[in-house]
């Protein structure tokens, strides 16, 4: 089992036991805040057992229906808790209305509080884990879910003093009001996820550093060839795909032709982890003006 697969069971592991500490907070108390940190829990475990799925599939091979693996099945995975993040904030919102026309007393407050603390707690650790992990492992999945956590970390306690607020001046109106913020909250961070996760269905480019990378590694590594143009860059999940064409002298030989390829290749690979790299060769009368990689 690979260590990428191990932490989505975690989270499918700690998210189970956060939301029934989170439920039992806000059985303790009634309050409206503490029933929408719960119910971003909820969604905490869905979109865990969903990246779950997501990460195995992709880390099937290619094969004859997807020549280019099935990489951006982690992406879909970030889309549906995108969504799923969204719909959960409206249904807090319904409640935080229906809290603001009546409010009502919280009951057993530092009970509840204390429950939903040791909840926290153990968000805040199981983020930090799922963020270092994704980027190690370079799994947008992981660590997607490790800063929605992240963000139900930082809601949580605003919750948490918000309702300890509400208690010590008696103005139980503060409680529906706090669950309409952690909605709003969660809003603004699921449709993020969706708009990061959207330019990767996409095939949006590789950030401008890791294409300075690549563009380094093609000079570095190209000696013999004229040029490199048409650059052209992807990324789908954790792997990376490029794309260029490499002009050669027009009397070059095939098999000299395919060594510097061969360097080429191998100097990418050293520069950008899991990358796959497809080059077209081209006589020397291809070259152009624009677009060109410069070669040392």
């Amino acid at each position: 089992m690979s260590a990428v697969l191990r932490i989505a069971i975690g989270s499918l592991v700690v998210g189970a036991v956060v939301l029934g500490l989170k439920v039992l907070a806000w059985w303790l108390t009634g309050s409206v805040a503490l029933l929408s940190d719960a119910l971003e829990s909820t969604v905490n475990l869905a979109t865990a057992f969903a990246a779950l799925v997501a990460i195995r599939v992709a880390a099937r091979p290619a094969d004859a229906e997807h020549n280019f693996g099935h990489h951006k099945a982690e992406f879909f995975s970030a889309v549906l808790e995108g969504v799923m993040i969204i719909v959960a904030a409206l249904f807090i919102l319904r409640e935080a209305w229906a809290g603001f026309l009546s409010p009502r007393v919280i009951d057993a407050p530092f009970e509840g509080l204390l429950v939903n603390g040791v909840a926290t707690a153990l968000n805040a650790v199981w983020a930090f884990v799922l963020v270092r992990e994704g980027r190690r492992h370079r799994s947008p999945a992981l660590a997607a879910d490790g800063r929605h956590l992240w963000a139900d970390v930082v809601t949580s306690v605003g919750v948490a003093v918000g309702v300890l607020l509400a208690v010590l001046t008696g103005w139980w109106v503060l409680d529906p009001i706090l669950a309409a913020l952690v909605a709003v909250n969660i809003l603004w961070s699921g449709s993020r996820l969706v708009r990061a996760s959207l330019s990767g269905l996409m095939d949006e480019a590789v950030p401008e550093e890791t294409l300075a990378r690549i563009r380094a590694a093609i000079s570095a590594e190209a000696d013999g060839a004229v040029e490199a143009h048409d650059l052209r860059t992807r990324h789908a999940g954790s792997a990376t795909f490029v794309e260029f064409h490499l002009v050669v002298p027009s009397d070059m030989s095939v098999f000299d032709a395919h060594e510097i390829c061969d360097r080429v290749e191998a100097g990418i690979a050293r520069a950008v982890p899991d990358v796959r790299v497809t080059i077209h060769v081209e006589p020397e009368h291809k070259s152009k003006q624009t677009g060109i990689v410069i070669l040392d």
